[in-house]
């Protein structure tokens, strides 16, 4: 018996050192953690169950039958994060650079399978060269299979993919499928084809980091919601963002013990607006003092920055945060903007957190950029997001809330269930301005008498009780009770029953 242990043990430290000490110096020195040590870093200490230690790749071809490392490139298995049970696969570089064989895809697809039977979140950390040539078509299956299970748990599990490593070719789409990506700045990459190809076919000469740097993905092509300088902050940023998320689509919002009061008032924000309408202000100010300790999690804090969105809790349980940004191209909804803002939205209805919209929007963004790129298209999937969700929802228009940018950020007629505004709102189908050169074209020549419309015009449209009067707004409220109305909003919303009619699926405007 005696044997057996120790020949288990043996068979165990070989496993763990992957390729060899020599790789694993090598990751090292190139500012990398190893597949185990991130999975040891990111879970609760001692809570990891690795499976599939010893699979090994079945490939004959070129000579792979007199190479064979137990593992097979990925570490796979499951622990906990702050207690709460996760799943969870890391690509090993030192094994094959991290390539995707048929076996390593089956250990992936087992510990898929086994977070979609057991409804908690799967994490997946990425350092990989895309796909093993030597398996050819066998490794592209594996992909595909991979692939399936992301489909099939998006919107019942929380998908989470760390990128910190290359990640190229098929192993791109994986992530792609997945709810949230997170990447480290200089080390991490992702694109289709890599520089050397690009060089082939279109001559273009670029770098891993120009082509799909972490910079490139958190504020140009937007596939990557956050990055962070190392491994370490990265992970336990990860840690920070599954604190946030319920297990499934049908396990409760977490909650924690909430230290705040929801019932003092924070009179700093009567003076948030400012009196000149024109002026900017940080909508995150706002977010921060009406959110628990002002703990807020950003995601895609560096793209389409005009508009904000983000997890933090009310009386310590989950919301989701979505709000124009003034500072930001006067908090105008653009084509990036909406897009960034509707995926954000559907997360929170898949998993039924609420959703809390503070409005300061002047429309959507003019000029032929935007029309060719496709803007009510894009605009349309913010409406859809919005019409389609069935959590709580609860807006607040803090200031300017004109035309159809009005409609579209989850406004009373798109099931709001809470739509409060404050004393400084402005509700209408356009600025004064605007308006009045329309209404009284024949005057326009005249600037008394345009002085005097457009003081008719402000005094009339530009306030929230318009929209009261008509019941389009429940209540205008003062700026320092907002913490308390939202959080008694949320706990009346507690028990709402919606559902939308039964489809097999929507069909938003990709």
């Amino acid at each position: 018996m005696k044997d057996i242990l120790e020949e288990l043990e043996r068979r165990r430290g070989i496993a763990r050192l992957g390729g060899g000490q020599a790789r694993i110096d090598a990751q090292h020195q190139r500012g990398k953690l190893t597949a185990r040590e991130r999975i040891d870093l990111f879970l609760d200490e001692g809570s990891f169950e690795e499976f599939d230690m010893f699979v090994e790749h079945r490939s004959t071809d070129f000579g792979m039958d007199k190479s064979r490392i137990a593992g097979d490139g990925v570490v796979t298995g499951w622990g906990t994060v702050n207690g709460r049970t996760v799943f969870v696969f890391a690509k090993d570089f030192t094994v094959f650079g991290g390539s995707l064989s048929e076996a390593h895809a089956e250990k992936i697809i087992k510990v898929q399978d086994m977070a979609l039977k057991n409804r908690a979140p799967i994490i997946g950390i990425y350092d990989a060269g895309g796909a093993r040539i030597q398996e050819g078509v066998a490794a592209l299956g594996g992909y595909a299979e991979v692939f399936q299970r992301n489909v099939l748990a998006s919107g019942v599990i929380p998908q989470i993919s760390v990128i910190m490593g290359p990640c190229a070719g098929g192993d791109v789409y994986s992530p792609a499928m997945t709810d949230f990506i997170f990447m480290v700045r200089d080390t991490s990459y992702m694109f289709v084809t890599g520089p050397d190809v690009v060089k082939t076919v279109t001559n273009e000469t670029v770098t891993s980091e120009e082509l799909g740097g972490a910079t490139v993905h958190t504020t140009r092509s937007s596939i990557a919601d956050g990055a962070y300088d190392n491994d370490v902050d990265t992970l336990s940023q990860v840690r920070r963002l599954i604190d946030f998320l319920p297990q499934s689509n049908t396990s409760p919002v977490p909650e924690i013990e909430c230290y705040q009061s929801v019932t003092d008032a924070d009179s700093s924000l009567d003076t948030l607006i400012p009196a000149n309408a024109n002026k900017p202000y940080d909508i995150k100010e706002l977010i921060q003092k009406v959110a628990d300790e002002g703990d807020f999690f950003e995601i895609q804090a560096s793209f389409a920055k005009n508009i904000v969105c983000g997890f933090g809790r009310i009386e310590g349980s989950t919301v989701g945060f979505v709000a124009n940004q003034p500072m930001v191209l006067a908090g105008v909804l653009d084509s990036d903007a909406s897009r960034k803002a509707a995926r954000f939205v559907r997360f929170c209805d898949c998993f039924n957190i609420p959703i809390v919209t503070f409005v300061d929007v002047p429309g959507f963004l003019p000029g032929t950029a935007q029309e060719y790129g496709g803007l009510i298209k894009h605009g349309a999937k913010l409406l859809f997001a919005y019409a389609e969700a069935t959590v709580p929802k609860l807006t607040v228009i803090t200031r300017k809330a004109f035309g159809g940018a009005y409609d579209v950020m989850a406004s009373k007629h798109l099931r709001g269930d809470l739509n409060y505004a404050w004393p400084t709102a402005q509700i209408a189908v356009m600025g004064a301005k605007g308006a009045v050169e329309i209404i009284f074209r024949k005057d326009i020549a005249d600037p008394e008498k345009i002085a005097a419309h457009t003081k008719m015009y402000e005094d009339r449209f530009l306030s929230p009780f318009v929209a009261a009067e008509r019941g389009y707004v429940d209540e205008v409220i003062m700026p320092h009770s907002t913490r308390r109305r939202l959080a008694r909003g949320l706990k009346m919303l507690r028990n709402k029953d919606l559902s939308n009619p039964w489809k097999k699926h929507d069909n938003i405007p990709l």
